[in-house]
């Protein structure tokens, strides 16, 4: 009798990337994947780790999937399952638990899926994890995700993702070339290239990200190439300039973890740029596509962040040419310097903190879509949908949204922007449907 599968994935793109492919090689098995809520024979959740939230999430999740079927055979992968594999196992229900390489072999685990008294762990020391893995996500959304890189170097004062994933390793250019024109086509008209620190692709080869975004603007019938994130040290001005002035399907997005605009706190968080050379990727950007749309990481409540600083992040923050945030509370992670470091921010301030923030990150997206209406662009509509309304993006990441209909689907329709709804959605006008 075939088994059934769902998935649920915590975290980021590159989660999801390596969800789907895990996913597909469980459908080569035999296995069919239904949808969370359908009571599958197994579920296999793929964790985060970045905050103390997303490990509380996962036996949330674990909860949830036993309600949908109480015989379920449940693995978890991913992150948290690498970094805290026996806190996994003693979450009652769990039966599997695959760390950073084994969750690749997760078909050879599954031959026997009755509940287990106690569950099976299996995960290597993370030095030891050195095999690249292809992936991308498929079917899921109308975008797809690209896995081009994996593992970090950097080991930032707060981070425990080079301790989750290992060290920087990437694909080479001709297999992401051929992944890439695998994914268009099966219809895909935007790629979203993805890792853990994607800008660091090709270290320690003779190839590096530039000549990998070159490449891939030469994939016949790629309509769209988006970048995820990309550190700003690693953010060269001949990318930006291939962006804006030579490339065929690279969109005017770049989404630029900033951390702090404190340079005392950049420095006690290890990171490889100070807020001048921040400033100067910004304004490189904007002097050439002014209408960019730049998004920004930043964490709130680290160690030793006094009023001052933060709002010396505040302040800088406030004076960029940016159009949103990513705004990451704080949180202390084992095994990491910043959680040894005094000054200790109580979590009240962080909260407070955060608020400011994400007030400040909506009034920056509505200034920015403000300043892109009446303009007209090409859509690429999803197939997500909300009763009558469905949504797309322009290039430049624009949310837009339309009545539904099932002909827009995976198209590109251009549209003006007409006006912004009280959800920070820009309603729009159609031009020219399928002429």
């Amino acid at each position: 009798m075939q088994k059934s599968v769902a998935f649920y994935t915590l975290g980021c793109k590159l989660n999801f990337s390596e969800t789907s492919t895990i996913g597909r090689s469980l459908r080569e098995e035999g296995f069919q994947k239904v949808d969370f809520h359908e009571g599958a024979d197994v579920y296999v959740i793929n964790t985060c780790s970045v905050t103390d939230n997303a490990d509380k999430k996962c036996k949330k999740i674990v909860k949830e999937a036993l309600r949908h079927n109480p015989n379920a055979f449940v693995t978890v992968i991913g992150c948290y399952a690498q970094l805290k594999p026996q806190e996994i196992a003693n979450i009652e229900g769990v039966d599997l638990v695959l760390g950073a390489a084994e969750k690749f072999n997760i078909v050879d685990y599954l031959g026997d899926t009755q509940k287990r008294d106690i569950a099976l762990v299996k995960e290597g020391k993370i030095k030891e994890v050195l095999d690249y893995h292809a992936s991308y996500s498929i079917g899921d959304r109308t975008r797809t995700f690209l896995k081009v890189q994996d593992g970090c170097d950097y080991f930032c004062s707060f981070c425990t993702i080079p301790l989750a994933r290992g060290a920087s390793r990437s694909d080479t250019i001709a297999n992401v070339v051929k992944q890439a024109e695998e994914i268009v086509a099966q219809g895909t008209k935007e790629i979203v290239l993805t890792g853990v620190n994607t800008g660091d692709f090709g270290s320690g080869t003779s190839e590096n990200f530039y000549q990998l975004l070159q490449a891939l603007d030469q994939v016949k019938g790629l309509e769209r190439l988006r970048i995820s994130s990309i550190e700003p040290n690693l953010l060269t001005d001949e990318i930006i300039e291939f962006v804006a002035l030579q490339s065929k399907c690279l969109v005017p997005h770049f989404h630029i973890p900033l951390q702090a605009g404190s340079d005392q706190l950049l420095k006690s968080m290890r990171r490889k740029y100070d807020t001048a050379l921040y400033t100067s990727r910004i304004e490189k950007i904007k002097k050439l596509m002014p209408h960019a749309c730049i998004g920004v990481d930043v964490i709130i409540g680290y160690p030793a962040e006094t009023d001052e600083l933060f709002l010396e992040t505040y302040n800088y923050l406030n004076q960029l040419d940016i159009s949103y945030l990513h705004v990451f509370t704080y949180s202390e992670r084992a095994n990491t310097t910043a959680q040894k470091l005094p000054g200790k921010v109580p979590m009240k301030t962080r909260n407070e903190r955060s608020k400011m923030l994400h007030i400040l990150s909506d009034k920056k997206r509505r200034h920015f879509y403000e300043s892109q209406l009446k303009n007209t662009f090409p859509v690429l509509w999803e197939a997500e949908n909300d009763a009558d309304t469905m949504y797309g993006f322009t290039p430049n990441y624009v949310k837009v949204q339309t009545a539904y209909d099932p002909a827009l689907v995976n198209e590109i329709v251009d549209a003006t922007l007409v006006s912004i709804s009280a959800d920070m959605v820009v309603k729009v006008t159609l031009q020219n449907i399928f002429v």
